[in-house]
């Protein structure tokens, strides 16, 4: 169901933290952990710091890929240290929509999940299954972030707090939002334009940036996210991206760097991670309970 959010609406801003590999499928199947490290070739280290500054005092959910965390265990000490949310993106990228291989991996990032006692979770490529969230909520998350849906709608899934990525709906009207939601022609074609994805702000920033603007005039936080590759440009990232991107070139605006799309964003709106947000608007639901309770 779709309700405003009562809280001051602010932009909901998340990065997932993935190695540049991620973006590309034929990497799915490549499984030692050493060759993945290799491959990353310690941009996802490097590229922490240059992140962190470019956020500034701004705070943001960020979710991470659990193999960089047991790559560098320096990387979400740093994440947290800084202020921001820490949350799982998944413990090796690929897509979890198959519940087995869902089940390993949030089994696989038990370790370092309980150390930072992490509340929240976004699929691979915003991709899951309603069965999905009975084995979030039986791991501990509180809240996913793990569909596409209009702002301002917040969902309960077996208990756990769901938290979509944003869409403008531009015709139609859809008010169950049943996962898989993923950015597909079918989406498209229900009327939703999904700008809260970093395909949306590559393809024009200019248009996301106004898209925001309306939906927090209208009271409703957008959720948007961006990846580290396009913040900070990844060694040899010419070389490395155009032979997947002459084959789908639909992976481009994926490959723009948008560091002054984030600098717009911090200097236009007021951010938050999802995670305190969402306890805010929680916190609002629980305080007006008496006075519908009285009024009944």
């Amino acid at each position: 169901m779709q309700r405003p959010m009562t809280p001051s609406p602010r932009v909901l801003l998340s990065i997932d933290y993935e190695p540049w590999f991620a973006l590309f499928r034929r990497y799915d199947k490549l499984k030692d952990p050493v060759q993945r490290c290799l491959l990353d070739d310690k941009f996802t280290l490097n590229a922490l710091d240059p992140i962190l500054e470019k956020l500034g005092s701004a705070k943001a959910s960020i979710y991470l890929v659990g193999e960089i965390a047991d790559w560098y265990p320096e990387i979400p000490q740093k994440i947290v240290a800084a202020g921001h949310e820490l949350g799982l993106h998944c413990q090796n990228h690929r897509s979890l929509i198959n519940i087995e291989e869902l089940a390993a991996d949030i089994q696989a990032s038990a370790g370092w999940r309980k150390e930072y006692h992490l509340r929240g979770y976004r699929a691979p490529m915003v991709g899951i299954n309603e069965s999905a969230y009975a084995l979030l909520g039986d791991a501990g998350f509180f809240y996913s972030s793990s569909i596409y849906a209009p702002a301002g709608t917040l969902l309960n899934k077996h208990n756990v707090w769901e938290l979509p990525v944003s869409t403008l709906r531009i015709f139609g009207k859809n008010e169950v939002y049943a996962a898989p939601r993923d950015f597909t022609l079918k989406l498209l074609a229900s009327g939703e334009f999904p700008y809260g994805s970093s395909f949306s702000s590559g393809l024009s920033e200019n248009i996301v940036l106004k898209i925001i603007e309306k939906e927090l005039k209208r009271g409703v936080s957008p959720v948007i996210f961006l990846h580290p590759y396009e913040l900070k440009r990844p060694p040899k990232w010419f070389s490395r991206v155009w032979p997947d991107v002459v084959l789908n070139p639909l992976l481009l605006p994926f490959t723009r760097n948008k560091s002054n799309f984030l600098a717009a964003l911090l200097r236009n709106f007021p951010i938050s991670p999802l995670g305190v947000y969402l306890d805010e608007v929680l916190a609002d639901r629980a305080n007006r309970l008496p006075a519908v309770d009285n009024k009944a």
